[in-house]
């Protein structure tokens, strides 16, 4: 698994905190979900066909699952953009 949380730890310390068992995996797995949906929307995919495309890589997960993840996951990025705004 790459380091999804490059922006916070570098990737020694994350490949460190895995092997360790100090990191939430499911936690991670949405800051993926996130990802790969933006990529998608950037690369001109309807919303609904980039759920559908990232159901098939995540098959035990509902659509309506997927959706809250997209919604409610804020990625260490959009943090950082959001605090610029308020400063």
């Amino acid at each position: 698994m790459s380091n999804p949380i490059y922006q916070i730890v570098s990737d020694e310390l994350y490949s460190t905190l895995l092997k360790l068992n100090l990191l939430n995996k499911k936690v991670l797995r949405d800051f993926q979900i996130k990802r790969r949906y933006l990529e998608l929307r950037k690369a001109g995919i309807r919303s609904a066909d980039a759920i559908d495309q990232i159901l098939e890589e995540y098959a035990y997960l509902q659509f309506d699952t997927v959706r809250k993840i997209i919604y409610s996951v804020k990625l260490p990025e959009e943090l950082e953009e959001a605090l610029q705004y308020v400063n």
